[in-house]
């Protein structure tokens, strides 16, 4: 096991920053950096360097960090497989999944709670942000796996199909466009509408299905970004502009008449969903259960 020096070290190499490890550790700054001078004097080495108000990694650092990083994959794999030697109730080790809005909000629930009755000894946590942000926590080992609906080329990330999703235009019942029920892609350069922010998943969906006719997200009348599904969603149950929404979160809405569908002809945003693994934990066997257990239920064939 890691002992508390190795562990001030990582949060401090990880972060970048003597103040944030010492908050992620629940220690004091001075004591994080104790446990980094009694590594440092250990090995006769120095691992980080100052310049100006930031610190930097040394080449000794760069090398330390990544063994640890190694070592704590080892030590997480390592108590999952011999705790589960008694059964599944009885394995302990721990998950964190970082999953873009919609999959947070309506697909990763019912998964984790799954995956708990299954492995109630395994502490779960999940992280919830745009896919930008969720690519930048797996590469900076915030979380344990990630997935979201678009594939960077990191060649350090390896991905795997999840599932498919739609995005769909719609409006607020009483907002003009719903008598229409139809407008065309030209229109959007006049209609008032409402997007996601910048990162967003479902944003970069859109700005996909727009290119093809010759549009981009700069030529779209935008009146308003809002970070968040959930805050998109409820602006539109409140004003007249259009909004492109992940499906399977409007249906309800759709289904009570608060929204309208709008047909766009010729416009379909369909996507995928991906699992997002850092290059080398492919055979992380807390990753592979619970890829495993996501697919069962939503590709059961």
């Amino acid at each position: 096991m890691l002992n508390i020096s190795y562990e001030a070290f990582y949060e401090t190499a990880r972060l970048l920053s003597f103040s944030k490890a010492a908050e992620v550790l629940f220690m004091t700054q001075p004591s994080v950096s104790k446990h980094i001078r009694l590594l440092e004097n250990q090995f006769n080495l120095s691992f980080f360097e100052r310049k100006g108000s930031t610190i930097q990694l040394t080449a000794a650092g760069k090398i330390l960090f990544d063994h640890i990083k190694q070592a704590k994959e080892l030590q997480r794999n390592m108590q999952f497989n011999l705790s589960s030697l008694s059964g599944r109730q009885q394995a302990k080790g721990s998950l964190v999944v970082g999953a873009s809005t919609t999959v947070a909000l309506y697909v990763i629930p019912g998964i984790l709670s799954s995956f708990h009755q299954q492995y109630p000894n395994i502490q779960l946590r999940l992280l919830n942000s745009n896919s930008e942000n969720i690519l930048r926590a797996l590469l900076e080992q915030e979380i344990d796996l990630g997935i979201t609906e678009s594939r960077n080329k990191h060649t350090t990330v390896q991905y795997k199909f999840f599932m498919k999703d739609e995005v769909i235009p719609v409006c607020h019942h009483k907002s003009p466009l719903a008598k229409k029920k139809r407008v065309t892609v030209e229109e959007l350069k006049n209609i008032p509408v409402a997007l996601r922010e910048r990162g967003s998943g479902t944003l970069a969906a859109v700005a996909e299905a727009l290119a093809p006719f010759g549009l981009s997200i700069q030529d779209i009348n935008n009146r308003i970004i809002l970070g968040g599904t959930e805050a998109l969603k409820n602006f539109l149950l409140s004003d007249t502009c259009l909004g492109f929404l992940p499906q399977r979160s409007v249906e309800h809405l759709i289904d009570n008449g608060q929204l309208v569908r709008i047909d766009i002809p010729g416009l379909r945003i369909h996507r995928s969903f991906f699992f997002m693994q850092r290059q080398g934990t492919n055979n992380d066997q807390i990753n592979n259960i619970f890829i495993r257990l996501a697919k069962k239920q939503y590709n059961p064939r």
